[in-house]
């Protein structure tokens, strides 16, 4: 006899009993629709991509991130299937997990040159699964896009609650409102932000501080599909070859509308040939400023004239042409203050050397990417997205850099460089995982912590083949603090917001931006590297509204959601 709960069976029976057994525990597993308990979240993570010993380690299909990037053609011919396309986290379900939204190209009739395919490509959104796992639901939102899509920037721009996505196209861009509850809706006609050019960078921003989003979008170039006239090994023609597109400027009028007033505000693009765009205040007197990054011409930094007008301060800055005084391929900005010295700092990734901007005051930068040793190492390739990240958490930003070559299908290593703490940067890529021995053509990358565990992870997209996540095993092995800020005054995403971090009498200061890197867009929380410090001393946050609110002997190791006062 066998006993199993004071229930007497025979032997005969234990093969019927056990039958039951399996039988009920298929179907609870068929039914485990509900939340996990955060010991099966952790289980299921480890199942489906155990950790290895690389630092960042490649998963992604495992994981249910299937994204391939498409040109929409089998051959890379022309300047604009060169140029896509981005990804951005955002929690668009507000469940605090982040989210993935990736962009693609797609065919198009008289722009790709090839006979139309059965399934057309199209842009892709995966929910966070809380348990290190992700699902397509890009057909239950509605947002696989129209068009040929290039990038994506985030913001909340109704102030709901909930982020809305606004992805540039060759074509009109579009808006997705978020209707909060897992379904976006196209109101690019009501809100008036189209356009119809050739649109790569955009980015959100409050630039007058009413607490409404305003956007900026950067236009490429004037690209006709007939122009045939190129140097043969080049295998196009390159961006010099077509009239530029100006950028526009859109102010947000609070009624879901949009107001251009570009010339208004004196944004005066007369050859620009936009590609990342990003926004900061870089001189700290309230009113978030504009960095273009520009293809073969000079850079612009429009500097904000106190929400009344901007002025382009490109050249009297020093971030208008690389140290070489040159006009770059530049491809992508991101600010940051490396050195700790309480200034935004630039770093601005093109086809050569890059540059590092350091601010030193008074509108003031020097180029740094010589003395910093960035520029040797990058110069066998061509930089596309960069961001500063904190990946180590040793409360200082380093830099992430994808590569890929500019005409052609051919792949490049994407690059790690570490922050020594003494203005010199040392690439360890290839010490960190065997994912950056591999050559892809890589373009837009956004970096977050996807599985909430307190390192930075990132997401890359290659040109024309599959994405890659990328996670972090062992930045947290370091002490760290992520803030989610929620604006009242201020405009509902905090954007803006410029914050202290003050932690073993180290002082880190950043600033909430939206689009970083190209055409792409990181984390909406903000992370700090603590190293081995347990505590936070003093957490100071500058919102847009002028309110400043401080929190003191926050405990590490912990997302911390902080409301405006």
């Amino acid at each position: 006899m066998i006993t199993i709960r004071n229930i007497y069976i025979s032997v005969n029976d234990y093969g019927y009993l056990l039958s039951v057994f399996f039988i009920m525990l298929i179907l609870s597993g068929c039914q485990s629709d509900n939340k996990p308990s955060s010991q099966l979240k952790k289980q299921s993570a480890e199942i489906l991509a155990p950790a290895n010993d690389d630092f960042f380690q490649e998963i992604d299909e495992e994981i249910g991130l299937d994204f391939v990037h498409s040109i929409g053609a089998e051959h890379l011919t022309n300047i604009v299937e060169s140029s896509g396309g981005g990804a951005a986290f955002l929690d668009y379900d507000k469940d605090s997990y982040i989210d993935l939204y990736v962009c693609s190209g797609t065919w198009l009739e008289g722009f790709t040159g090839t006979e139309k395919p059965g399934k057309l490509p199209e842009n892709h959104l995966y929910r966070n699964l809380q348990n290190g796992t992700f699902e397509d639901v890009t057909k239950k939102a509605g947002v696989g896009g129209h068009g040929y899509s290039m990038g994506v920037t985030v913001g909340d721009f109704n102030n709901d609650g909930f982020p809305d996505l606004y992805v540039s196209n060759y074509g009109p861009n579009v808006l997705y409102k978020n209707n909060g509850n897992g379904t976006f809706s196209d109101v690019t006609k009501k809100a008036k932000v189209a356009g119809n050019e050739c649109s790569i960078g955009a980015v959100w921003f409050d630039y007058d501080n009413d607490g409404l989003l305003d956007l900026y979008v950067g236009n490429y170039l004037n690209f006709d599909p007939q122009y045939k006239y190129y140097y043969a090994p080049d295998g196009f023609p390159g961006p010099m070859a077509y009239d530029s597109q100006p950028d526009f400027l859109y102010h947000n009028m609070g009624d879901g509308i949009f107001e251009d007033v570009t010339k208004a505000m004196g944004i005066t693009d007369l050859d620009g040939r936009a590609m990342g765009v990003g926004a900061a205040d870089y001189d700290d007197d309230g009113f978030v400023d504009v960095y273009v990054a520009n293809d073969h011409t000079v850079n612009y930094l429009w500097h904000n004239d106190g929400g009344k007008g901007f002025t382009d301060k490109g050249t009297m800055s020093g971030t208008a042409f690389s140290q070489a005084g040159e006009a770059t391929v530049s491809m992508s900005v991101d600010f940051a203050d490396y050195n700790g010295d309480g200034l935004l700092d630039l770093f601005v990734s093109d086809d050569k050397y890059c540059s590092l901007y350091e601010n030193i005051g008074n509108g003031v930068f020097s180029d740094r990417s010589y003395s910093s040793g960035i520029s040797m190492a990058a110069a066998q390739y061509v930089g596309w997205s960069s961001s500063f990240v904190d990946y180590d958490n040793d409360g200082d930003v380093d830099i992430f850099k994808t590569n890929g070559a500019l005409k052609h299908l051919y792949g490049h290593e994407d690059q790690i460089f570490e922050n020594s703490g003494d203005g010199k940067f040392l690439d360890v890529s290839t010490e960190r995982g065997k994912y950056f021995q591999k050559e892809l053509v890589g373009r837009g990358a956004c970096l977050g912590d996807y599985d909430n565990d307190g390192d930075i992870d990132a997401f890359i997209v290659n040109l024309n083949d599959r994405g890659v996540l990328l996670r972090n095993n062992k930045g947290n092995q370091n002490n760290w603090l992520t803030l989610d800020l929620t604006g009242t005054t201020s405009n509902r995403d905090g954007l803006g917001s410029r914050i202290k971090v003050i932690s073993g009498g180290k002082v880190q200061t950043a600033q909430k931006r939206s689009t970083t890197g190209y055409l792409s867009q990181n984390d909406p929380r903000l992370h700090f590297g603590l190293a081995k410090n347990e505590m936070v001393e003093k957490i100071e946050i500058k919102w847009p509204s002028g309110k400043v609110q401080v929190l003191e002997n926050v405990k590490a190791n912990q997302i911390l959601s902080v409301k405006e006062p």
